[in-house]
């Protein structure tokens, strides 16, 4: 990819990645998520069993790995799909730069021989 269509890419990408940015300087912005909106929601835990084929224990148990932080992705989007929610994902900066901020500071270092 052509520098020109990375920086092009990296706007559009800033752009759409901006709520997103926001929402993880925010601490544990979306620990616990799932149970939160079927709370919010009001879905009894059992109407997600219902939806899923399996047992409230299961449902709990998808719940709990997701605050631990050891749920797949797969299994995440199968709990959000039968709230009848859509799993939507973003990989952003740490620090909540934009990506054209973090492509100019590494080529910064670069030129500079740092790192």
């Amino acid at each position: 990819m052509r520098e020109e269509q990375r920086a092009i890419a990296r706007r559009k990408l800033d752009k759409e990645l901006r709520y997103y940015r926001l929402a993880a300087n925010q601490e544990n912005a979306t620990e616990g998520l799932l149970r939160v909106i079927r709370q919010v929601m009001g879905f009894p835990m059992a109407e997600i069993a219902g939806e899923l084929s399996v047992n409230r224990s299961v449902v709990f148990r998808l719940e709990q790995s997701e605050i631990q932080g050891t749920i797949s992705l797969n299994n995440m989007d199968r709990v959000a799909n039968a709230m009848g929610f859509v799993l939507v994902y973003a990989i952003v900066p740490l620090d909540g730069e934009t990506l054209e901020q973090m492509a100019d500071r590494r080529m910064w270092e670069k030129l500079l021989g740092k790192k």
